[in-house]
């Protein structure tokens, strides 16, 4: 890398199944702008360091974050936004000029500019799981006036916090519990990711018009994608959301705006 140009990371543990820098890549070139976006393998011990050593290079313009340091960030960057107490976790930081890091979540918009033309104003959504990714979607659905929020997770008093942090309405279940009747299903663990133990969920209980949106887009096709298919009902994969979040941090790097209207090109390149 030339580390002469700006460029900009995207840091977790691991990191090897990111798609960020195909995204992030191509709306560069698509630009021709003269930077570059890369992954970067940082285990937590590392984190640390390596916001120190980014902080003092001019060059880096940020990192997007993913598991598991959205939540230690919180403690290593300034919080201008709140982000500590609106979502609880951070996936973007953004180097300013005077070399001070700042904080954000692109999450939360990523992952509801897919389901955004739906009204869910008083209805019921159930989240798989309770880390950084499921803070986001509880802000995102509560900004959107879900009336109740069910929780599945390994963790009963960690996803309690997540609820009592969120001011919603809802309750916690255990993994092997049967689903309530939701109308919105949403995955935000990484069970079912590329690695991973699979998610293995009986969507009978879910109505006809009901949505599953698995945040997992490694592999794309997951097994709960699948699985809701079977039964007809409408799906959202994960491409959708790590293309929202992008476009957000894109600008927040490069000062430009991600050229939209490529999204088909973009979309064949992430699932080639």
């Amino acid at each position: 890398m030339n580390i002469d140009i700006p460029y900009a990371d995207v840091i977790g543990d691991p990191i090897a199944q990111s798609k960020s820098p195909l995204i992030h890549k191509f709306w560069l070139e698509r630009l021709e702008i003269k930077a570059d976006y890369r992954a970067c393998h940082v285990t937590p011990d590392e984190l640390p360091d390596y916001i120190e050593r980014r902080r003092a290079d001019p060059a880096w313009r940020g990192c997007n974050v993913t598991l598991p340091h959205k939540i230690a960030m919180l403690d290593l960057v300034a919080d201008p936004g709140g982000v500590r107490e609106k979502i609880g976790a951070m996936n973007t930081i953004v180097r300013q000029a005077d070399g001070s890091l700042m904080g954000t979540n692109t999450d939360a918009a990523g992952f509801f500019a897919p389901i955004a033309d739906t009204d869910w104003s008083g209805k019921h959504a159930v989240v798989i799981g309770a880390g950084g990714a499921a803070r986001a979607v509880l802000f995102a659905l509560k900004q959107a006036g879900i009336g109740e929020i069910t929780i599945v997770a390994r963790n009963g008093l960690k996803a309690t916090g997540l609820l009592m942090q969120a001011s919603a309405k809802g309750s916690v279940l255990p993994m092997d519990a049967q689903l309530p009747a939701a109308d919105l299903l949403i995955n935000a663990s990484p069970l079912g990711m590329t690695g991973k133990p699979p998610l293995e969920l009986d969507l009978d209980p879910l109505p006809t018009d009901g949505l599953v949106y698995d945040l997992v887009y490694a592999p794309l096709k997951t097994g709960l994608l699948r699985a809701a298919k079977k039964r007809d009902l409408a799906v959202v994969d994960g491409l959708d959301m790590l293309i929202g979040q992008a476009a957000l941090a894109f600008e927040l790097f490069f000062g430009a705006t991600p050229p939209m209207e490529d999204d088909d090109q973009l979309r064949k390149l992430l699932i080639a």
